[in-house]
């Protein structure tokens, strides 16, 4: 059979699977996200992610709607592509999910699975990640769904082409080496994880649901790095003989337009820091709907895709992004920041995130050479980021300033909320002074280390 075939046969099955999954939450009345939503400072918040990655336009014209009638109308994507409606309430997440259902908006259910976000688009896409998610949720469906597994537990499928998910760490990864085999690996990202198994996509499922085996036996408290190597080496006695070329990074950004290889082109929207308002996003979508834009595709990074943009349409979708608060250009600032939702919207901040977030941005340009992140965390939760980075954690007393660590984390310096634009300033001009010949920012601030940037931020 032919890969164009192949693809075909593996579309179809994908529509049957969609057609199951909408009938079996219709017959239900729920929407699986909404089962645990999290509690947070500005009420209930639930995280989506859409079967796919995918929405029509009126479909995440739905969501932005829903997010006002049922939550308060701030609506957020993760670093990992995932939707999330802040606000809601006890009594209104039943709501919510019923007129999610009543959109079509299909939610599988079981742990998130990550996946390509231009699957099935791209000509140069190796293989369709769409099937094979479809294919292990059908096949692993009650390991998938096992109490025992870690809420958190993470999966991604990659199905190759110009936007991968390299840089995505996960428990499992799946990842198509050629039109017929595909790459099991666990713990990591497309560098690190560790190879356990490669072969043709039954193979494939296979691994996977012994690996879930695995992580069913180590209980919710255990990740895929807890599983012993011994026990791994016993069921994958091949995986040390696996030879395979590790994906790095490609580094490509997700704003702006891009030109794919059969000449179509689509363009990168983010939202500003993540987050967006209803009424933004509402009509950011009519105007897109208006130039002929006809899908959605979330993307991690904390933003998405519009499909089926003529090409002389992306310039004016261009600038009536930024004017409703999305970036739509390569390039911007913005993207080396991670921001929680902030006072003003949670409960629990201290500061206003975005707000210092757009000061920095224009006092300290010498932060954004790409080589480092900084997150902006209102409160020592550090919702917005789950890596270390370059932060600053509100407090009573002001800000505490972790110079590579998480918002929890014992602060390197602590300051008084009345200075933080001062402290900015020195930071950027001790790394402007400081920093050699082709030497990053993020290198500048290792090597100055606590003790210069405590000298820095004190001196007058």
């Amino acid at each position: 059979m032919s890969v164009e075939a192949a693809r075909a046969n593996n579309r179809t099955g994908e529509a049957d699977l969609h057609d199951h999954l909408a009938a079996k939450m219709r017959a239900r009345g729920a929407c699986p996200a909404l089962s645990a939503p999290m509690p947070t400072g500005d009420g209930l918040l639930v995280r989506l992610r859409p079967a796919g990655g995918a929405l029509t336009l009126p479909q995440f014209a739905s969501l932005a709607r829903l997010a006002a009638v049922h939550g308060n109308g701030i609506l957020e994507i993760t670093a990992r592509g995932n939707l999330q409606i802040r606000g809601l309430s006890a009594e209104t997440v039943g709501p919510l999910a019923a007129d999610i259902d009543a959109a079509g908006i299909v939610v599988p259910e079981g742990p998130a699975i990550e996946i390509s976000p231009l699957h099935g688009i791209d000509p140069e896409e190796i293989n369709d990640p769409a099937a094979m998610e479809l294919a292990l949720r059908r096949t692993l469906r009650d390991q998938l769904r096992s109490p025992r597994l870690a809420p958190k537990l993470s999966l991604v499928v990659v199905g190759g082409g110009a936007f991968g998910l390299a840089a995505l760490s996960a428990d499992i990864r799946i990842v198509a080496q050629s039109p017929a085999d595909w790459l099991v690996a666990i713990n990591g990202d497309g560098e690190s994880a560790t190879p356990v198994a490669i072969g043709s996509a039954q193979a494939a499922i296979s691994a996977v649901g012994d690996i879930l085996s695995l992580l069913a036996d180590l209980g919710q408290a255990r990740r895929a790095r807890d599983i012993d190597p011994a026990l791994l080496r016993a069921r994958f006695p091949a995986m040390d003989g696996i030879q395979f070329f590790p994906s790095r990074a490609a580094g490509v950004p997700l704003s702006g337009p891009h030109r794919l290889a059969d000449g179509k082109t689509l363009l990168g929207v983010r939202p500003e820091f993540g987050q967006m308002r209803t009424s933004d996003l509402s009509a950011l979508l009519d105007l897109a709907e208006s130039q002929g834009a006809t899908a959605i595709r979330l993307a991690p990074g904390r933003g998405f895709f519009l499909i089926g943009l003529p090409a002389d349409t992306v310039p004016a979708m261009q600038v009536a992004a930024a004017r409703l608060g999305f970036s739509a250009q390569p390039g911007d600032n913005s993207e080396h920041i991670a921001a929680c939702a902030g006072a003003g919207a949670c409960g629990s901040a201290f500061y206003e995130t975005r707000t210092l977030a757009r000061r920095i941005i224009a006092a300290a340009p010498a932060l954004f050479d790409g080589s480092l992140t900084l997150h902006l965390s209102g409160c020592a939760k550090g919702c917005a980021h789950a890596r270390p980075a370059l932060t600053l954690t509100g407090s009573p007393e002001g800000y505490d300033l972790i110079l590579n660590g998480l918002a929890a984390d014992r602060p390197d310096e602590r300051i008084a909320g009345g200075r933080i634009d001062f402290a900015i300033e020195r930071l950027a001009r001790s790394i402007e002074d400081n920093r050699g010949a082709g030497e990053s920012a993020a290198a500048c601030l290792k090597r100055l280390g606590t003790t210069g940037v405590s000298k820095a931020l004190r001196q007058e």
